[in-house]
């Protein structure tokens, strides 16, 4: 992975999709790391955190991430999430961050040289042509080694370049806990 001393960088977490990701590898995070890795890599200008919440969840293991992330470096760009029923009365909880991301990417791509995207989701395909349209470069931070893969093929092929995540547990992953987890199973779509 090519990074260049001079080169303004920026952060953008999709954090269910990286969630998602770390647990099906088995491993967690470690934020502090994170930040510190790439500040090494070039001038980070942002590092930001999208994720929706439940409200009146004040004493959640994810609204305690949030609290640290917000503490220590990260912008944390949240949303209410919103319940509904599915076509067959079940209840189902709902909280996609995907347009908040790519108006944010959009935004700041002329203030950017290089992008670090951590999702597997292929609709940031998109929003990744538009930025490299305007002379950014998109590393896109995910996995192939699960099964089923993580990172869609065609986000893949439309990055610069691709990290694998289960390769950088040792750089920014974090001994198990045993705990902590927070509960992602609300719908994203």
């Amino acid at each position: 992975m090519a990074f260049y001393p001079d080169e303004r960088i920026a952060i953008f977490i999709d954090g269910a999709n990286l969630y998602s990701t770390t647990k099906t590898l088995d491993f967690d995070i470690d934020y502090k790391k994170l930040l510190e890795l790439f500040q090494g890599k070039g001038r980070l200008q942002r590092a930001y955190y999208y994720t929706a919440l439940i409200d009146n969840d004040d004493f959640s293991p994810l609204k305690q991430l949030i609290d640290w992330l917000d503490y220590n470096g990260y912008h944390i760009i949240s949303k209410p999430t919103k319940e509904y029923k599915d076509r067959d009365g079940r209840r189902k909880i709902k909280g996609n961050m995907d347009m908040e991301i790519a108006v944010d990417m959009m935004t700041l791509a002329p203030h950017i040289d290089h992008f670090l995207l951590f999702t597997g989701d292929g609709d940031f395909k998109a929003v990744v042509e538009a930025v490299q349209k305007q002379g950014c470069r998109v590393t896109v931070l995910s996995t192939i080694k699960s099964k089923p893969a993580m990172l869609a093929d065609e986000l893949r092929r439309q990055a610069d370049t691709f990290i694998e995540l289960a390769d950088m547990d040792k750089l920014i992953g974090r001994p198990k806990s045993g705990g902590g987890d927070y509960d992602d199973s609300w719908d994203e779509d």
